[in-house]
């Protein structure tokens, strides 16, 4: 079945991604369940002159997303056996692209406050970086990326029980604009595997960024900015 299908094709690929990461396998053990799986941890060390931290965002920074959004429901969508074929490729093509050239290219310009969107969702990962940075957060719902068949899926309500858990928990500290359907806000809890870079750039440096990511190859999108307020609150108009 195309399940079944698309985890070979991770499998398969899976340790020419590692190669490319510059990493390699070590050890490992079987889990038997009901579904099939597959998955990774990482163990290394880092340059302390090269360290992203959740904790450096600053007044003023652009926040910058380096992937679009939506694997979480379309990947529900998929085990429901409701999701579209191509949906479902661009999905995979997504969480297979690493992080690599994005952080490159944010260190290249001196960036210091990033995190990467995985299971929290887009506000559970933002309000981390907010209460950690001692700032506030507003972002541009018109502003943020999906992948294909996101919203369509979204607007079905079809989301794994992820996003409810963090609607629960990070909800509190998140406000609306009264103009977001229920749909689109539940879709910003939505749990990513291997998203993107969620990066916080001076103001000054934000162009110089952005060439940068076009320069080399890498998308990304301005959808926000921090802002004064309580600390760790996350606004979306």
């Amino acid at each position: 079945n195309l399940e079944l299908a698309i985890l070979t094709e991770i499998m398969r690929g899976g340790a020419d991604k590692v190669k490319e990461a510059g990493a390699v396998i070590a050890g490992g053990h079987t889990v038997t369940d009901q579904e099939p799986k597959y998955g990774l941890a990482v163990t290394g060390l880092i340059h302390p002159d090269r360290m992203f931290t959740k904790g450096g965002t600053r007044l003023g920074d652009a926040i910058v997303l380096t992937k679009p959004l939506g694997t979480g429901t379309i990947t529900t969508a998929l085990k429901r056996r409701q999701a579209d074929e191509a949906d479902v490729a661009k999905c995979v093509e997504s969480m297979s692209r690493l992080n690599r050239d994005a952080a490159r290219v944010a260190s290249g310009v001196g960036v210091k406050g990033a995190t990467d969107i995985t299971g929290f969702g887009l506000l559970g990962h933002a309000h981390e970086v907010a209460h950690l940075s001692g700032v506030a957060l507003r972002l541009r719902w018109e502003s943020l990326p999906w992948l294909p068949g996101a919203l369509k899926y979204g607007e079905q309500w079809i989301f794994p029980g992820g996003a409810e858990r963090n609607e629960k928990y990070f909800g509190q500290w998140v406000t609306f604009a009264d103009s977001l359907a229920d749909w689109q806000r539940m879709l910003l809890f939505d749990p990513q595997t291997s998203g993107g870079l969620f990066i916080a750039v001076p103001s000054l440096d934000l162009q110089r960024l952005l060439d940068a990511m076009e320069s080399s190859g890498q998308a990304c999108w301005v959808i926000g900015e921090a802002v004064s307020g309580d600390a760790g609150r996350v606004e979306v108009i």
